[in-house]
């Protein structure tokens, strides 16, 4: 761990840290990541009297984590939903894990894991109601666009883990969440659609190309949207993550999409 990151002092990653290894043999199936945010202690029954119960909660998924800035600060905000993070830097991982060990975020669990391996092997189907991938490497050689996240392939894999989007007679549908990102609805004529989505955003003009002609892919799954700043970015920011104020000083400019899932 650098000093840059951890002053120094001593990182701990409690029950808010899970590592790749900590992952069971792939060939033993999928696994559920609400498991991750049941107490330990709690019996197997969960607690009737929280609203929700842990592990049965809404949960939203990042990728990329970095220091678990948006994290830390979105689920302040939604209690009521569980957050899991992804990211791959060791250095990164641990201090997003400890922040959230520290701010006793019952909420909040980072994953080191390579986020495709995850998603492809180990996700089941219809878990995750928001993803949310901001400032992904984009990878700017051309020898190298292989690895970039944001591709076809890997938006039908996340379409896959993703909630249904259902449409219910608006009479029946329940509302928003305390306003949550966890559960918006939109008008479809008479009726209210439930709407898991993709929360995309970068600084790098080539890869948001890219992205772009990715999701012309798939279409046939993904209605695009314009972007939405969630309620915990700060005044005048897209999303208020660590890169983000890193490079709002240097001038860079962002843009991002939203993916809906469609009915």
């Amino acid at each position: 761990m650098s000093l840059s990151l951890s002053r120094g002092k001593q990182l701990d990653v409690g029950h808010h840290g899970i590592a790749q290894d900590d992952l069971p043999p792939m060939e033993q199936g999928t696994l559920d990541p609400r498991d991750w945010f049941k107490p330990t202690d709690s019996p197997a029954q969960p607690d009737a009297s929280a609203n929700p119960p842990p592990g049965l909660r809404p949960i939203e998924l990042e990728i990329g984590s970095g220091k678990g800035t948006f994290l830390a600060q979105h689920a302040l905000l939604y209690p009521e939903v569980d957050f899991l993070g992804i990211e791959w830097a060791k250095a990164f991982w641990r201090y997003a894990a400890d922040r959230a060990r520290r701010r006793r975020f019952d909420n909040v669990r980072l994953l080191r894991c390579d986020a495709d391996m995850f998603i492809r092997h180990y996700v089941p189907d219809s878990v995750f109601q928001q993803v949310h991938i901001y400032f992904p490497d984009p990878w700017p050689k051309k020898r190298h666009h292989k690895r970039r996240l944001v591709q076809a392939d890997f938006l039908r894999q996340l379409h896959r883990v993703m909630i249904p989007a259902e449409t219910n007679p608006a009479a029946s549908a329940p509302g928003p969440a305390g306003g949550s990102s966890a559960s918006p609805t939109v008008q479809v004529g008479e009726q209210v659609s439930t709407s898991p989505r993709i929360h995309i955003a970068t600084d790098h003009a080539d890869y948001f190309e890219w992205m772009q002609e990715h999701a012309t892919q798939v279409t046939d799954l993904f209605d695009r949207l314009p972007f939405e700043s969630p309620k915990s970015a700060g005044e005048g920011e897209l999303v208020g993550t660590n890169f983000e104020r890193k490079y709002r000083r240097e001038g860079r400019i962002f843009q991002g999409m939203i993916l809906r899932k469609r009915p």
